[in-house]
């Protein structure tokens, strides 16, 4: 399928081919007619793309102070490969969808084949959308309309947090798409209306839906208007949606509301608040997040967890559903506000004019209703020819396609020579572009592509953490050598599943499971190994992890889709422990920071204590709760009286060690690449796995035993 990207480093349109997106529990899978291009999102993440390095600085001061930490953390160099990174991967535009359902997800109600919906869905030809996204299209609305509904509804939602009550008066700063929506809306509600803009067509446009629009550019005072439109008492409210820098909007709001009057941003506008137009008239302020409550809320938009209409009554999709009720109605007027209806595949002009003309309003791309549904992967890359004379070399099916995926491990299994040949991941967009940047042949959103071709001798695993059981099996069962991202699996019964699966595996040939604890793979932590090994004596190892918080409801954090921190990172340091001790670890002990207001996630400040077979003993601090001046990760060993210090995997420093040399790196290494290219060596060279079976499912036991777990239940 063709869907519309952006590349963020140099502002460029792109019509990319991309595999046709899976459909995901509790989620539709719809075929677009029509989308809404958003001038005034669109038009800025343009600009923003083809501004120049100090340009995308200026605009976003918070990213930049992120980046400062993570150089005089991290480093230089990893930095800026990670900045890099991100500003490479492409961006998915669009956002107001009008299609046709033609599957429909795991666990949702309400929905069949055929139903025309409006989602916030991106401009492609399928989009795969979250059921709470979406909302059924009245048979007597066009599919023209119904694209305009997700617009339509950030104004409905900056609308409710007005409030406003029958016969109210109500200006409204900017009449973009937004605004003229929001006006028709405004009266719809029973509100007297005033608009203010500086495009005389666009004031024109108001006046013809009965608004008492006023074009600025005339010079005229929008709080006099105001005033004597609302019969010198001052408006009830105003509703900015404007798109500006100019802190004019926030400014003359509160001159020309009455006392108590409110003020909803719901545009762009410059925040330069004069307290005392405020405080005089106690004037409420607040802005408005997108199409209402439900936004940005995981449980909600991903999970599948609605609001209880009694506690909630409107929510993102109640706020779509309104809004259709008032096209259905006929109160509600889009067919003016449409200025071009563009075929989708001269998407390139339609965003020419986006970035040139100015007397457009609302561009609709309109596609044809008979492109391929059952396209799940395209050719991004040519086919290698394998030698016979190799028939080991490892042939490459990746299985996720993330950040880490694509900024660290595909480019060092780019690194190894490895044949790159498919890789899958459930959208599409990333997939086909890392893919196509590394060199795969090709990309697809169906996994079982991979376990079915038997080319494919090796597969690669970097998806959310509660799949990688389900995949490692899999593989397995297919005869291939697998690579997993940690952790291998979220609980004992999962465990027992891999551990079947490896030694049925076993039975056919030697099989073949790498988990990715790239960390004992630092050229660093191998110096402090070696040292180690010149002693006799047990060692005690303190790891200090500075982790840092993330949000509580971050999908790492869900019990099922990732398991918690100690489980998805904390098993990289149980794995150091057992690699530095070279010796078998027998008992954990865990001790977690309780916080009565996070009971719903697992905890992320904690401390283990482990104990080995030789008589080392090692804690693993990861705490959430600390400064990030303070280096991520921090390993001190201390061993019949000597004592290294390992600080980031980038300085290495010994104290009263004989003949160990303090090292510095030019830039931290984590033994990422190493990691993978010994993995890669081994299946080529027939040698033995980089991690031995047996310490993996040791390190597996030690993380679940760690975090809780029983060994006879599936979960804690």
């Amino acid at each position: 399928m063709k869907q519309i990207l952006q590349s963020l480093k140099t502002g460029d349109i792109e019509l990319a081919e991309v595999p046709v997106p899976r459909v995901k529990p509790g989620a539709l899978l719809i075929q677009t007619r029509r989308t809404l291009i958003s001038l005034g999102t669109e038009r800025m993440l343009l600009n923003f793309g083809k501004a120049g390095w100090i340009d995308k600085a200026r605009q976003q001061p918070d990213k930049v102070k992120q980046v400062l930490q993570k150089v005089k953390t991290d480093g230089l160099m990893p930095t800026v490969n990670a900045v890099f990174n991100k500003l490479d991967q492409p961006l998915t535009l669009g956002y107001s969808n009008a299609g046709k359902v033609i599957a429909v997800g795991e666990g949702v109600f309400g929905y069949k084949v055929g139903d025309r919906v409006v989602s916030n869905g991106n401009h492609a030809e399928f989009v795969c959308v979250s059921q709470h996204l979406c909302a059924r299209i009245p048979d007597n609305v066009s599919s023209t309309s119904a694209c305009f509904t997700v617009v339509a509804a950030i104004g409905l939602q900056g609308i409710r947090l007005i409030n406003p009550s029958l016969g109210e008066s109500v200006a409204v700063m900017g009449l973009g798409l937004i605004g003229l929506l929001s006006c028709q809306i405004l009266q719809a509600n029973g509100c007297r209306v005033i608009g203010f803009d500086f495009d005389h067509q666009k004031v024109e446009l108001a006046r013809s839906y009965g608004i008492e629009a006023f074009d600025l550019a005339q010079g005229d005072n929008p709080v006099d208007l105001a005033m004597n439109f609302s019969y010198g008492n001052g408006v009830d409210a105003v509703l900015i949606t404007a798109a500006t820098t100019s802190n004019d909007p926030i400014q003359q709001a509160p001159q020309m509301c009455r006392k108590r009057g409110r003020v909803v941003l719901v545009g762009v506008s410059g925040l330069n608040i004069s307290r005392d137009d405020f405080y005089k008239k106690e004037i409420s302020f607040q802005v408005s997040c997108s199409y209402g409550p439900g936004r940005y809320d995981t449980a909600y938009e991903e999970q599948g967890l609605d609001y209880p209409i009694g506690f909630v009554r409107w929510t993102e999709q109640r706020n779509f559903t309104a809004i259709l009720d008032l096209m259905a109605a006929g109160k509600l007027r889009t067919t003016e506000l449409v200025s071009h209806e563009i075929d989708f595949d001269d998407a390139q002009r339609a965003y020419q004019m986006v970035s040139t003309a100015k007397d457009v309003l609302g561009l609709v791309l309109t596609y044809d209703d008979s492109a391929d549904t059952e396209m799940k992967s395209v050719k991004i890359g040519k086919v290698e020819h394998i030698s016979a004379a190799h028939p080991a070399k490892p042939i490459i099916g990746l299985i996720g396609a993330g950040n880490y995926a694509g900024g660290m491990l595909i480019p060092a299994l780019a690194k190894t020579g490895a044949v790159l040949k498919t890789i899958a991941s459930s959208g599409g967009v990333s997939g086909t572009h890392i893919g196509s940047k590394n060199g795969f042949n090709i990309s697809t959103t169906d996994a079982s592509m991979i376990f079915n071709d038997e080319k494919i001798n090796t597969v690669v695993i970097s998806t959310r953490h509660g799949s990688h059981a389900h995949f490692v099996c899999e593989a397995l069962r297919k005869g291939k050598n697998v690579f997993v991202e940690k952790p291998l699996c979220l609980n004992f019964e999962e465990l027992a599943q891999i551990e079947q699966a490896y030694q049925e595996a076993s039975k056919k040939k030697p099989a073949r499971l790498m988990v990715g604890f790239n960390r004992r793979f630092s050229p660093l932590t191998q110096t402090c190994r070696q040292h180690l090994k010149t002693g006799n004596a047990p060692c005690s190892i303190i790891i200090t992890v500075n982790a840092g918080q993330i949000p509580a409801d971050h999908w790492t954090q869900n019990f099922s889709s990732g398991g918690g921190r100690l489980l998805g990172e904390g098993c990289h340091f149980i794995d150091m422990i057992r690699y530095l001790t070279d010796s078998p670890i027998i008992s954990v002990q865990t001790t977690s920071m309780n916080n009565p207001q996070l009971t719903e996630t697992p905890p992320d400040t904690l401390s283990l204590t482990l104990a080995c077979r030789d008589g080392s003993i090692g804690t693993v601090h990861y705490f959430a709760n600390g400064c990030k001046d303070f280096p991520k990760e921090r390993i001190e060993i201390f061993s019949g009286g000597r004592i290294a210090q390992l600080d980031n995997f980038k300085a290495l420093n010994f104290f009263g060690w004989p003949g160990a040399k303090n090292q510095t790196l030019w830039a931290q290494d984590k033994g990422q690449e190493k990691c993978v290219a010994e993995f890669i060596d081994s299946i080529e060279n027939g040698g033995e796995c980089p991690v031995a079976f047996d310490e993996i499912i040791e390190t597996a036991k030690i993380t679940l035993l760690a975090a809780g777990m029983s060994e006879n239940s599936s979960a804690a």
